[in-house]
């Protein structure tokens, strides 16, 4: 069971390398609840649908990404892997400056 961490929490090295494998960046996608915090699926889904601004937008974007794949039962394809390699360079941006929003 991946352990949830909060936006203050995490650390540089919490935050997988843009280049890592689907299997070292679904368990940091997992730290963060999307459905818990947004209190359901739709709303999750409708943060996730659009332009990420903040650190949790971001968070929400990438756990809704692996929530996604594991119910499809399947690693995400190449343009999902573009996405999902973009939101992890923003979000260890963000850690790294300490915007934690």
């Amino acid at each position: 069971m991946t352990t949830e961490l909060a936006n203050t929490e995490i650390t540089p090295a919490d935050v997988p390398a843009v280049g890592e494998a689907w299997t070292r960046i679904e368990p940091f996608a997992l730290t963060f609840d999307g459905f818990r915090y947004w209190g359901s699926v739709e709303k999750c889904a409708e943060v996730a649908g659009r332009t990420p601004k903040t650190l949790t937008d971001l968070r929400t974007c990438l756990f809704f990404e692996a929530r996604r794949w594991k119910n499809l039962g399947r690693e995400p394809d190449g343009e999902s892997m573009k996405r999902i390699r973009a939101l992890i360079s923003v979000i260890q941006q963000k850690i790294k400056t300490g915007d934690t929003r």
